[in-house]
């Protein structure tokens, strides 16, 4: 089964994708995947707070030709939609960061690579389009000014650095289906591999026949990288509960690009991204996957976009699953919106085909959204579009 071409999907929405990829996957990495943190309120706090928001559409439009792109950073792109950062992509498609910013790419669209990821991030860049970097801090911070000096010299021109995990999150589930770090055989674990072949052979079966082992944090120098199998050396975890202002200073005068910071939920803390020299913020509660029972990101943004008052760039994450997610998000001041596990799904139900049907999906939500509110281009996508008491 290995080289097999991805079946066709017949998938007609994101939820479609979304059970492709579980019936795939085995247990442990679908719920790294899909899963959040302690009693893992976060998710479903994330879509109610997207379905609590009504639409008012207007009519007798002539709405035959639609725009939806938009311009980030001085780039033009074809949605106001990038590919969130996400680790391990790797494990569920062989090299599937790759597949991600091939698709990304294609689609004229920016992908974010992830520090966490299982691909050097110079073959990521490799494959082309707008790439930007996102960074986790290590223990060791020489270790992570060399992986940013890495990222511009590759070409990112955005580097996205993730505040909202300073301690390690409460993942139980991991535990409890044997796929903890590092990831051993035993005896939950196996026969839940040996249950999905396609799975097995298609990546497991991969890396080992073309690589020779397991996929490593491959953004660390040499010397410090492990196969997933062995875990971190001494020196190679992340480490973020001492970060502070002056240490987005000190990435401030080191990377010459774009920054964002990323997870931001209290405009206090987007106003102090500004004093800093950033260039953009994400609202985001990390997907539900950080601290369980904090408030929706989209919930949030309506205070922070009023905090910078349009002096940088607003994203928005968590909880996306529909084109008419990324025209509320607009419509409340998001400049751009990120998605994550809505590729994932893509990637791991086909791969770059997966994701490519992620995003074609998500385009045609989108225009279709806009033409049944009357709306021709962004321009004419704002508060007014929206019911009054969302």
């Amino acid at each position: 089964m290995i080289g097999l071409p991805a079946p066709d999907l017949g998938c007609w929405n994101i939820a479609d994708l979304r059970e492709r990829a579980r019936a795939r996957l085995p247990r442990g990495v679908w719920e790294y995947l899909e899963r959040g943190v302690e009693d893992e309120t976060g998710m479903a706090r994330n879509r109610a707070a997207f379905d609590r928001l009504q639409f008012r559409p207007r009519v007798l439009r002539d709405v035959s030709a639609i725009d939806v792109s938009t311009e980030v950073f001085g780039r033009k792109a074809a949605l106001p939609l990038a590919l969130a950062p996400t680790g391990a992509a790797g494990m569920m498609w062989y090299q599937g960061e790759a597949h991600l910013a091939r698709a990304a790419a294609k689609a004229g669209l920016p992908f974010t690579i992830s520090s966490a990821g299982t691909m050097e991030l110079e073959d990521i860049c490799a494959q082309g389009g707008n790439q930007w970097f996102q960074l986790y801090l290590w223990r060791d911070r020489e270790l992570s000014y060399d992986v940013v000096r890495r990222a511009h010299a590759a070409g990112c021109e955005a580097l996205f650095v993730t505040l909202d995990l300073p301690v390690m999150p409460n993942r139980e589930y991991l535990h409890r289906n044997g796929y903890g770090m590092p990831v051993k055989a035993n005896r939950k674990n196996v026969p839940d591999m040996l249950a999905h072949p396609r799975w097995l052979l298609g990546v497991l079966g991969r890396y080992l026949l073309h690589d020779g082992a397991l996929p490593t944090q491959s953004n660390l120098p040499q010397g410090l990288r492990q196969s997933l199998a062995k875990g971190a050396k001494p020196g190679a975890h992340f480490k973020q509960d001492d970060l502070d202002p002056e240490g987005i200073r000190r990435l401030r005068d080191l990377w010459p690009g774009k920054l964002v910071l990323k997870g931001v939920l209290h405009p206090d803390d987007a106003r102090l991204a500004l004093d800093l020299g950033a260039d953009g913020v994400v609202v985001s509660n990390h997907g539900g996957r950080a601290l369980d029972h904090s408030l929706a990101a989209i919930d949030a943004l309506p205070a922070i976009v009023e905090a910078v008052g349009g002096r940088m760039t607003v994203f928005l994450d968590s909880g996306v699953r529909r084109g008419s997610d990324i025209v509320k998000a607009r419509a409340l001041g998001a400049d751009m919106v990120l998605v994550g596990r809505a590729a994932l799904y893509g990637l791991s139900a086909g791969g770059e085909a997966g994701v490519t049907r992620t995003l074609d999906l998500l385009r045609e939500e989108v225009v279709r959204t806009m033409g049944m509110l009357g709306a021709r281009n962004w321009d004419e996508v704002g508060p007014q579009v929206l019911a009054a008491g969302n």
